[in-house]
């Protein structure tokens, strides 16, 4: 019996739970430099550029469980200059529910965005 893949079988994407539970959290891991935004989320699971990504993150002070179908855009390796935390940046897709998170999360940190602190992204 053979019990291979079919090749074009693209295997499922991760499921990562990520809950952020402070705004400094929130903007430390926000990445508003893609165009439809995105999260940095801290693992050691080794990912590739363009990986699918499912997140269910909650936001701080809100119960909800944001669902979100990401690809990997960026990497932080291991031992990464500057003490930076290991894992990867997600972007978020185009579409309405994520555009409201978006939204969303700007709201939350609001004059935050603006500010010069450092955060685990770029």
């Amino acid at each position: 019996m053979n019990t291979t893949p079919h090749p074009s079988a693209s295997p499922r994407p991760s499921v990562i739970q990520l809950a952020i539970k402070e705004k400094a959290a929130l903007y430390a891991a926000y990445i508003p430099l893609f165009t439809d935004g995105g999260i940095f989320v801290p693992t050691a699971k080794d990912y590739k550029l363009g990986d699918d990504v499912y997140i269910l993150m909650t936001l701080p002070d809100d119960p909800q469980r944001y669902p979100v179908a990401g690809k990997v855009a960026w990497i932080t390796p291991p031992r990464a200059a500057g003490g930076r935390t290991q894992g990867v940046g997600v972007r978020f897709p185009a579409d309405e529910k994520t555009r409201a998170l978006k939204i969303k999360i700007e709201e939350m940190l609001g004059t935050h965005l603006a500010s010069d602190r450092g955060t685990q992204t770029i």
